[in-house]
């Protein structure tokens, strides 16, 4: 069984930034495959970024150069950092993981752009 708890969330002004944060419980955080995703209102959740038990990252097409993701294996947390955010990238953002057959999903947190 895999626990995943996000922060980090907030409001947000237009161009501005945040940093999301997703503690992994366990001690094998280390080969898990993080994910990012994130659904705005009405809207089908969408896939964010990932970054491998190896540190290789990928990022959706429309976050690239906004958004990246980034992982401290000793600490089991994985990072979002958000820079240049616009009022479209609101949405309850969710950390994931894939491990053993099985999906595992945080509680999500909340990111408004607004002013």
């Amino acid at each position: 069984q895999v626990q995943l708890v996000e922060s980090g969330g907030g409001l947000v002004q237009p161009g501005g930034s945040l940093r999301l944060s997703c503690v992994a419980s366990g001690s094998i955080f280390k080969f898990y495959t993080m994910n990012w995703f994130r659904q705005a209102p009405g809207k089908q959740r969408e896939w964010v970024a990932t970054i491998t038990s190896g540190g290789s990252t990928n990022s959706a097409d429309s976050m690239k150069g906004r958004f990246t993701i980034s992982r401290d294996n000793a600490k089991n947390t994985v990072y979002l950092q958000m820079n240049s955010l616009k009022p479209e990238d609101t949405a309850v953002y969710y950390c994931n993981t894939y491990w053993m057959n099985k999906d595992y999903w945080g509680q999500g947190t909340q990111v408004t752009v607004s002013s």
